[in-house]
């Protein structure tokens, strides 16, 4: 039953366009709707407009929209017992959400329902073919709307594969090109802070230290500088009034690999065309695409950096960055990193660094080595390792070699083959475990365990294979003599003091074995090894052009 006064309706006239709408014709225009509802109401006396509900921007997949939040709640005051609508789009387009409004809420609540275009009215109570059609109608209407979610989803990662950005806002350091919306152009202030960061960082400085630097600077923070240029700025990350930088914020720059120039787009997808809750998507599935745009950081800084990162460092109280080996250390026997200590003795401070198992009682041995005597030998070492490459360099670059023979090249093909033994050896071991498994000279607990091991091992034989075949096109293409890595080492050439970039660029770690012994592993270190192989053998068999060079 509809309740009703002597014949009369207090009629909700509810009008709703989407912004996908929006591109279609004229008539689904709000300002169509409300003549084709008005003129239906001039014709009808027994209905009577209560009030106006206008949802003009909200999709019709949900109902979490205002006015018709609005609308409910003078249904449930009794102030409006019939709705009206152009047609069961309007209302909605969620086939379940739209059908159990229809046939289970406004029924019980006593509301008639007006659909005008569908032909649809909830009164006549014997109208069979509109209550037959109405649920197919909404199905349809479900339909359009997720046909509607697939194709924009598919256009927008067409033009994500294409390298064309689709954001709403740039991120921090760039903006968006006025000629093309959808290319990022540098913000050459917020370029410059960019690149501050990550100086100040391969450096030394912690992220804390840098945020309270930028602080003192009064450098406003990513958010405040968007809106400060105009832009009405939103993002996930607000944190109130009077924001500024902090270890996080500073962070998210420093692991921004969009500023090498790559673009990744994709992290994350709505759940579906009806939930507007998003949901976070697997790296392995983000769309990457290299040099969309220019860079404001070098690959290469921005792996250091990466590294840095994953290093367990901390900043002295007293200091303003990190010591320059401060998370490069670690104990040859049990590989955990090794503690800085700072002991008093006669009024005189030296530091030494110790293993940190043997700190926490975990039954290593000290490894204690002094600070400043260990400082002298990895700088000695990286000036022995600086000039024989640059000798190297200087005698391969000018030996008359055929560019098939190209020392870079050749280095790679040797990494190359090698890598290609170790797969082979890993590969026939495995053949041999599953036979070794049929005869039951192991267990299944056994097998298991070793086909574990070895397939990984050949995952990663894989993996390095195909990343030198990269390197060595990559050589080809440039036709580059030596690795470009090699200009790295080569400015170090007349270094004088050990500072932390210098570190961060040359060293992988340092293995500590004893006070009087340590085991530098340089960044490169196959190469490395290779070109000095080329090198001593180069000059086994041209032994008097070397001397007279």
């Amino acid at each position: 039953m509809f309740f009703q006064e002597n014949g009369q309706y207090r009629c909700a006239v509810y009008l709703r366009l989407s912004r996908s709408d929006g591109d279609q014709q004229e008539s689904n225009s709000i300002k169509n709707q409300r003549a084709l509802l008005n003129d239906y109401m001039g014709k009808h006396p027994e209905l009577h407009k209560f009030d106006e509900y206008v949802d003009d921007g909200y999709s019709g997949t949900n109902f979490e929209r205002p006015d018709f939040k609005r609308m409910m709640q003078d249904i449930e005051k009794r102030n409006v017992n019939c709705i009206i609508v152009k047609d069961l789009s309007r209302f909605g387009r969620n086939y379940i959400e739209t059908g159990r409004y229809l046939e289970r809420i406004f029924p019980f609540m006593g509301v008639r329902f007006i659909a005008i275009n569908d032909h649809y009215d909830s009164a006549e109570e014997n109208d069979d073919k509109g209550r037959i059609l109405i649920p197919f109608n909404n199905l349809i209407n479900d339909t359009y709307c997720r046909d509607i979610s697939l194709r924009v989803r598919s256009h927008l990662d067409v033009k994500r594969k294409e390298g064309q950005f689709i954001g709403s806002f740039a991120g921090y350091g760039y903006r968006k090109d006025p000629k093309d919306k959808n290319h990022l152009i540098i913000d050459e202030y917020a370029a410059g802070i960019v690149q501050e960061i990550f100086k100040q960082k391969l450096n030394g400085m912690s992220s804390q230290r840098i945020a309270s630097h930028l602080n003192e600077l009064g450098v406003l923070p990513p958010n405040e500088y968007k809106r400060a240029n105009g832009f009405n700025y939103t993002c996930g990350f607000q944190a109130g009034l009077n924001q500024k930088w902090t270890v996080v914020s500073v962070n998210r720059i420093l692991k921004n690999e969009s500023y090498t120039g790559t673009l990744i787009q994709g992290k994350r997808r709505k759940i579906n065309y009806k939930v507007k809750k998003s949901h976070d998507v697997g790296s392995e599935n983000w769309i990457r695409v290299e040099d969309a745009h220019d860079a404001i950081i070098s690959k290469g800084e921005f792996q250091q950096v990466q590294q840095l990162l994953e290093l367990d460092t901390r900043t002295a109280p007293s200091q303003t960055t990190v010591y320059p080996l401060s998370g490069f250390l670690r104990c040859a026997d049990c590989g955990q990193n090794m503690i800085r200590r700072t002991v008093t003795k006669n009024g005189k401070k030296y530091q030494y660094y110790h293993c940190s198992t043997y700190k926490n009682g975990g039954g290593c041995t000290p490894h204690m080595i002094n600070s400043e005597k260990l400082t002298e030998s990895v700088l000695a070492a990286i000036r022995h390792q600086v000039t024989l490459l640059v000798e190297a360099e200087k005698v391969l670059s000018n030996a008359e070699l055929a560019s098939g023979e190209q020392i870079g090249i050749k280095i790679l093909d040797s990494q190359i083959t090698a890598l290609e033994a170790e797969l082979e050896r890993y590969s026939n071991l495995k053949i041999r475990l599953y036979q070794d498994l049929c005869d039951d000279v192991v267990s299944r607990e056994e097998y298991g365990e070793m086909n574990t091991r070895f397939a990984q091992k050949i995952k990663e034989a894989q993996d390095k294979i195909q990343e030198i075949r990269e390197k060595k096109q990559e050589a080809l293409k440039h036709d580059t003599l030596l690795p470009t890595w090699l200009e790295e080492f080569k400015q170090y050439e007349h270094i004088k003091t050990l500072e932390r970039r210098v570190v961060v660029e040359l060293i992988d770690h340092i293995d500590v074995h004893s006070k009087t012994e340590i085991e530098i592993h340089f960044c490169f270190e196959d190469e490395l090894h290779s070109i000095t192989e080329k090198f001593m053998e180069y000059q086994a068999h041209h032994g008097n052009e070397v001397a007279e060079e």
